[in-house]
């Protein structure tokens, strides 16, 4: 991997990550303002119910956060490009689509035909 795609990935990741923390910032703000009794419990459980999805979107963005962190190791480490699996090179083009991977496409597919035979 030359400097410059080096560079390009790091950038990338970065960016990836300070708008996942720039969300979580504006979530935990709203979730702060918006705290408050409702008389309605019609409008109490519809409040929850967003408060809920609202948590399970941004734990989702935190394990995102913590693989975007794991990804600059990797990168740091000159390993970024390469399958954790097969140790083959990862093509640009998947690193394009899928920043974060640390599986080349083969690898991946043959996890996801895994996972569907074993969960139906």
């Amino acid at each position: 991997m030359t400097k410059e795609e080096k560079a390009y990935y790091k950038e990338k990741l970065i960016g990836m990550l300070q708008a996942l923390q720039e969300e979580s910032g504006v979530t935990v703000q709203d979730m702060k303002e918006n705290s408050q009794d409702f008389p309605d419990p019609a409008d109490r459980a519809n409040f929850e119910f967003e408060r809920n999805t609202t948590l399970r979107i941004r734990d989702r963005e935190r394990k995102l956060a913590k693989k975007i962190r794991k990804t600059l190791k990797r990168l740091e480490d000159e390993e970024y490009n390469v399958c954790d699996e097969c140790g083959d090179y990862i093509r640009k083009k998947r690193l394009d689509a899928r920043p974060v991977t640390s599986l080349c496409i083969h690898c991946k597919e043959l996890e996801e035909q895994k996972e569907r035979t074993q969960f139906g």
